[in-house]
């Protein structure tokens, strides 16, 4: 029965470690600039691995003590600790609402290739987030374009398309128009930011 036990904790301690790594992977190597595509969609799970992995940590800790004051000392600092954490993040995330793809053009003459544009908001004023993927599957990478934040009407994206294989075309509200040159390898030559 104890080795049971103790088999139990260890892989529940495991679990939380997988948990955690992954959250620093996609934390660290799926961001907006040359990040994985599959780290990135991993990230948006973040606060949902870090409820699992405290559970499994502090699953973990009552399982593999011995004594019942050894499971108090060590389990209730982390569980007290562990959710004040996690509801603070829970809030965060609550609060910037997220983003949501929108529209998904593929590159003329390339598969490989797609201009993404991703709709979020903060507060009340609505925002949008345009990106190049290049590659598919798991290496696919994610490459940031540009930012456009319509707290002021002339600074919302009308217009995100492929000139050519290799060009962007960025249009705002106000008729302010960007254009993009794109990489081999998918990076633009440049983010336009505009309202931030």
């Amino acid at each position: 029965m104890r080795s049971r036990r103790r088999t139990s904790a260890l892989v529940l301690h495991a679990v939380a470690a997988a948990l955690v790594t992954g959250a620093l992977a996609a934390h660290f190597w799926g961001g907006p600039d040359g990040g994985l595509v599959v780290l990135k969609r991993l990230h948006s799970h973040f606060v949902t691995m870090g409820w699992l992995a405290l559970v499994a940590l502090v699953g973990g800790i009552l399982l593999g003590a011995r004594k019942t004051a050894t499971r108090l000392a060590l389990g209730l600092p982390v569980a007290v600790l562990g959710v004040m954490i996690m509801t603070l993040a829970t809030l965060l995330t609550l609060l910037d609402g997220g983003q949501e793809q929108t529209q998904s053009l593929t590159a003329p003459g390339r598969s490989d290739r797609r201009l993404v544009v991703e709709e979020g908001s903060a507060m009340i004023d609505p925002l949008w987030y345009v990106y190049v993927h290049q590659g598919s599957g798991p290496l696919e990478r994610r490459w940031a374009v540009g930012y456009f934040n319509g707290d002021a009407t002339y600074n919302e994206l009308r217009e995100a398309v492929w000139t050519a294989p290799d060009r962007i075309r960025l249009t705002t509200s106000g008729g302010v128009v960007h254009e993009v040159a794109v990489a081999a390898d998918g990076r633009p030559d440049r983010t336009v930011s505009a309202g931030w």
